[in-house]
């Protein structure tokens, strides 16, 4: 009975793609090609209400990003991600860009408990900011590293539902002059053919007001050193022959304070083996 629980459990992940809190077999690869576009033209201020730019302009990112997990053993996986961006920053006066290879991150994922029903795991993650200048015009990222543990839980609905849900508490530990942050997320994914599945998610940021300054004056506004953020991920996904997949996603930012309000626009394949 144990072993059918987690044939069920690995078939919907196959389907649904290793989210979350659940580690990799040893020697399998997950690997996400996405291709974004974000959008915004207003900014969420300390009373959480939209407002337009005060500059009364617009910013856009358009980025390849790729994901990587790799399962060293079957308990412990190795992730990897990087973007390459093109940021823009327009109003009626004057237009810049930048382009360029953004913050790096690298991870291991730690399963701490597997159960009939649910897993328990931890993730450390460092950022790593060395692929730009900071002293763009308009940069790419704000320059510091990020050190980051978090807990993940994730429990399979089977056999009630196809699907499993999946919730993450992390702090992260953000060097020089920005807030740390606390993050939370929330996950629920289902099946609904053997090919097609699809997923909801909130990622949330809440700044911890403990950092030397308050704001950046970078020109980015995605880049201020405190801030809240709460994005809400739609995604719809079909899984090709050969474990390879393709997934559409929107991304609303749904609440936050003193950063940009916009939307992320996905396309992404991708393949587990």
């Amino acid at each position: 009975m144990k072993n059918f629980a987690f044939t069920i459990i690995f078939l919907i992940f196959s389907s649904s793609l290793f989210a979350g809190a659940w580690t990799m077999k040893k020697n399998h690869i997950y690997s996400r090609l996405s291709f974004n576009y974000y959008y915004a033209d207003k900014e969420f201020k300390y009373s959480h209400h939209k407002r337009h730019f005060k500059w009364d302009g617009k910013y856009k990112d358009k980025n390849m990003g790729l994901y990587v997990e790799y399962g060293l053993t079957d308990r412990i996986t190795l992730l990897t991600s990087l973007y390459y961006k093109k940021i823009e920053k327009k109003d009626d006066y004057i237009k810049m860009t930048t382009s360029g290879v953004g913050d790096i991150d690298f991870g291991v994922k730690l399963n701490i408990f597997k159960g009939k029903k649910g897993v328990f795991s931890v993730q450390t993650l460092v950022k790593i900011p060395e692929a730009y200048d900071e002293d763009d015009a308009l940069p790419l990222g704000n320059g510091q590293y990020d050190y980051e543990l978090r807990a993940m839980m994730g429990l399979s609905l089977w056999p009630h539902i196809p699907g499993y849900v999946n919730m993450e508490f992390g702090y992260r530990w953000r060097t020089e002059a920005p807030s740390d942050e606390l993050r939370y997320l929330f996950e629920f994914g289902t099946n609904f053919t053997k090919n097609l599945y699809a997923r909801i998610k909130l990622d949330g940021i809440r700044g911890m007001n403990n950092g030397k300054k308050k704001y950046d004056f970078s020109g980015n506004p995605t880049l201020n050193y405190n801030y809240d953020l709460g994005k809400l991920y739609i995604t719809a996904g079909y899984k090709l022959k050969n474990n390879y997949f393709i997934e559409f996603e929107v991304a609303p930012e749904i609440y936050g304070k003193n950063t940009s309000s916009g939307t992320t626009y996905t396309f992404a394949v991708g393949v587990s083996f």
